[in-house]
């Protein structure tokens, strides 16, 4: 059943009341941040010389790493990344020195009399290059299942090649940002636009050199994130939190959105090689894939991410023998980072590859293929984990039946064999993604609740509102719980100092997490003030009375006991109206030295339906439909979830057909503006794009079964590439899978022309 409560955020953003960073009254005083960061992407300091920039009018100070009074040091996972450089450059756009000014105009001035002089080094943006200098951020890790090496020579066909998918921009609507703020006693307060109010306290109390709790780190919600929040803007934090330990000032760091894209990593591109073996009934028998990640210049969630990939490395499918390794290797590029997916789209990009490469040679259409192989109850994932409540199969019965695929698949065929210039193409592409933190560690939340004297309520998580709605799905649980109406809720800002330690809002766990906690302390109030309910009525089994639609009942009688009334009396009763909930999530572990366990606490399932028309004298195309069956368990409000599934869709298709990242081989990002860097727009999405909901009961470690949606649909983008490769070979014959994205209107329109038969 949907329920009913309006998105929380929705008339601030439409009245543009809405507070961001650069939003927040500035208070008397404030020094406005400007990074001088390198020209260059490798090179050895010769010297930095700030004399005349420091003399500018409205110039308070110049910091570099000389000023830091701790570690000079950001890094999350391995402690590589230094936030200011200091002898040696790694990356164009790293940041050296931040200039402190009265205003903006005036540290710009400054920043054009900054004189750094530097001695170059040689660049590597090549993955393959840097495999083959053995520079790695960190070591590589391979996933077995059996022996796939010693089943490839009993396979009746063995397919090898050679995939290659491009990082993606965030292009969050809010560029990175901080503003800090002195409080007495030496502590400071940071306003960030952050996913991970935790990292950036941590990683900013080693660059200050203080505890953690002199540092209070507050969100109240990011204009977008996708991952690229969740790590790179510690940076940012920490240098405006230097710049007031320095000066005792406000410090505000504002980055535009130039400086934005050219200064912070991507999604990671990968180069991977692949070979997959199959019997004559086309059930796989074993895989093989070498993943080549481009870290860039540092660790940052590289490893991690890396992870995912190897977690995600056969996506929907049962294989027996299977052998993924992965490498990430160091370049000289900004240090890529999370991307909505953490890796496993790249992951599941090669393995759908491999398999329309063995179509393609065998004469077969892929789905055949896909359809023999996937996943049902009882089978063994590479990591160790048996598959449970597989719903992969049901997604793709349901889509075929109630999509009537074989039917659209044949209109495809019809209308090919009757046009000459227009041909069109099309693609099914199943998902399976684990829903977790891969680091078993990360996987806890808490949840604080106040029930104030008048019946109001004021909750605060760990989770971050970034346009998900998180906060929305916590006025859920809550309304649900406690049995009020969400008007009395009041979901509170994200503050390191009400609620500690947590995991930042990421991994697709978020609601999962903090909700669960929310439900936890909500639950124990509902049962304080349901026995203070059974005192005024004299009733000794509280399991009579419940509360909802602000009312008691007993029994489902309506009692006159108004919820205002009931809380009012526990108050006067000195009963405890705040609770403090923690929750892990049960039943995950995965041990590293085997790479073997149980890592996901559940797993989603989709089957999405795609087809595409290209006109081949222009090379234009259209996505004529996406047609989706997405398990959403037991959705908490379709109408929340049906927008996620739309947009990470389109930014999927975006990954796989037109976002395309270009540094030239000095490490200069050329695709740095939106003129230079497309992304998908109303023109550009499906003309139709369904979403069926496929029926289950949910999963119990879903909160309140209603499934993780954020990052899954991404995945059904993959799709429209194999759609439009599928397109141009109906016009093309002797056009072979190329297997690199984005496949951008220039790329197909080269395909379409590439070695065929006949002459224009």
């Amino acid at each position: 059943m949907e329920h009913t409560t309006k998105n929380k955020d929705s008339i601030s953003h439409v009245r543009g009341t809405s507070i961001f960073v650069d939003d927040i009254s500035e208070i008397r005083g404030t020094l406005q941040g400007l990074v001088f960061d390198s020209p260059v992407a490798h090179a050895h300091i010769t010297s930095l010389d700030i004399s005349d920039a420091e003399r500018c009018t409205g110039v308070v100070k110049i910091l570099t790493y000389n000023d830091i009074r701790g570690e000079n040091q950001i890094g999350g996972i391995i402690q590589d990344e230094p936030l200011f450089a200091e002898k040696e450059i790694h990356f164009q756009g790293q940041a050296i020195a931040l200039i402190l000014a009265e205003t903006l105009a005036e540290a710009k001035k400054a920043q054009k009399l900054i004189q750094l002089t530097y001695t170059e080094l040689p660049v590597v943006t090549s993955v393959r290059q840097a495999h083959k200098n053995g520079r790695f951020t960190n070591a590589s890790r391979t996933f077995r299942k059996n022996d796939a090496e010693k089943i490839f020579a009993k396979c009746d066909y063995v397919f090898e090649g050679q995939v290659f998918t491009n990082g993606q921009e965030h292009l969050y609507l809010e560029t990175q940002g901080a503003y800090s703020v002195p409080l007495e006693n030496g502590n400071i307060k940071i306003y960030s636009s952050t996913q991970g109010p935790t990292s950036v306290q941590k990683a900013t109390a080693k660059v200050l050199g203080v505890p953690m709790h002199r540092l209070e780190v507050e969100v109240n919600r990011l204009g977008g994130g996708f991952g690229g929040k969740e790590d790179q803007a510690t940076a940012w934090a920490a240098m405006a939190a230097v710049g007031t330990q320095i000066t005792g000032r406000p410090v505000k760091l504002i980055l535009d959105r130039h400086s934005d894209m050219r200064m912070t990593g991507k999604r990671h591109p990968y180069e991977s090689d692949f070979k997959i073996g199959l019997d004559k009934n086309l059930k796989i028998k074993a895989y093989t894939a070498t993943f080549y990640q481009n870290a860039g210049a540092a660790a940052d969630l590289s490893p991690a991410v890396a992870e995912r990939t190897l977690f995600h490395a056969t996506n929907s499918y049962n294989i027996e023998n299977v052998e993924v390794t992965v490498h990430s290797c160091k370049t000289n590029l900004p240090p890529n980072t999370a991307f909505r997916g953490f890796g496993g789209p790249q992951g599941m990009f090669v393995i759908e590859a491999a398999i329309s490469k063995a179509a393609e040679a065998l004469g077969v259409s892929a789905h055949k293929i896909q359809e023999l192989n996937l996943l049902k109850d009882g089978d063994e994932f590479p990591y160790g984990q048996i598959a449970s409540e597989t719903l992969i199969q049901d997604t793709w019965n349901k889509a075929f039946t109630t999509f009537d695929i074989e039917k659209n698949i044949q209109q495809v065929a019809d209308f090919n064999s009757k046009s000459k210039y227009f041909k069109k193409g099309y693609a099914l592409m199943p998902i399976t993604f684990g829903i977790s933190f891969t680091n078993t560690p990360m996987n806890h939340a808490r949840a604080l609740v106040h029930i104030y004297q008048d019946g109001s309520v004021g909750i605060s998580t760990g989770a971050v509102e970034m346009g998900q709605s998180v906060n929305t799905k916590m006025v859920l649980v809550a309304t649900l719980t406690l049995g009020i109406s969400p008007e009395k809720i009041k979901i509170e800002t994200t503050n390191t100092t009400r609620v500690a330690n947590t995991s930042p809002t990421a991994a697709s766990a978020t609601a999962d997490l903090n909700g669960k906690a929310v439900e936890m302390a909500c639950k124990i109030l509902s049962n304080r003030l349901k026995t203070e309910s059974a005192r005024l009525l004299h009733l000794t089994d509280i399991k009579q009375i419940s509360i909802k639609d602000n009312q008691v009942f007993v029994s489902e009688k309506l009692v006159e006991i108004s919820w205002e009334e009931l809380v009012l009396s526990a108050h006067l009763q000195r009963l405890s109206l705040t609770e403090n909930a923690h929750y892990s999530t049960p039943e995950i572990h995965f041990d590293k030295s085997k790479e073997k366990g149980h890592p996901f606490a559940y797993h989603v399932y989709g089957t999405a339906f795609t087809v595409v028309s290209i006109d081949c004298i222009k090379g234009i195309y259209e996505i004529d439909s996406v047609k989706i069956v997405h398990d959403f368990g037991k959705s908490l409000s379709p109408a929340l979830d049906f927008g996620q599934v739309e947009g990470a869709l389109v930014q999927g298709i975006g990954w796989m057909t037109m976002e395309e990242l270009l540094y030239n081989e000095k490490g200069r990002l050329l695709s740095n503006s939106l003129s230079g860097y497309k992304v998908p727009d109303i023109f550009s999405v499906p003309k139709i794009i369904e979403i069926l909901p496929l029926e289950t009961v949910g999963h119990k470690h879903a909160i309140l079964k209603s499934k993780a949606v954020g990052e899954p649909p991404l995945m059904y983008g993959i799709g429209t590439y194999f759609a439009l490769e599928n397109a141009i070979k109906q016009f093309n014959p002797n056009y072979k899978h190329k297997f690199n994205s984005p496949l951008t209107p220039e790329k197909l329109l080269n395909a379409l022309y590439d070695n065929h038969p006949n002459e224009f």
